[in-house]
């Protein structure tokens, strides 16, 4: 793609989407763990999200590795980013589908990389 100066062609990371952050986004980034990495990449995702009642207090995500689910955000903090394949956010509604009650901030999906 040129830029719009001089013609240069400017280099752009894979990006993953706004729900997804791939391995190619982490390798760019210079986050030694997941709470960094998404902190910078998808702020968002560490926010709290907005309950359906307004009785309801405000929940954050909660993380899942590998399909197991592990606990509260700070999780992200023991992780290294290199050792992750693909993260993803998942809704509070699909993430009670997919893992039970206890959702309602979404999760965080996390797929280590295949160390073979």
């Amino acid at each position: 793609m040129a830029s719009g100066g001089g013609g240069q062609t400017a280099a752009r990371t894979p990006r993953g989407g706004a729900t997804l952050i791939i391995r190619a986004e982490l390798q760019q980034s210079t986050s030694s763990d997941l709470w960094e990495a998404v902190n910078i990449l998808r702020p968002r995702w560490l926010q709290t999200q907005r309950n359906a009642s307004f009785a309801a207090p405000q929940a954050f995500a909660r993380v899942v590795v590998n399909g197991t689910p592990r606990g509260a955000l700070y999780e992200l903090r023991r992780i290294s980013a290199s050792a992750i394949e693909s993260m993803r956010f998942v809704s509070a509604s699909d993430a009670t589908t997919k893992y039970g009650t206890g959702y309602p901030g979404g999760a965080i999906e996390v797929t280590m990389r295949d160390r073979r």
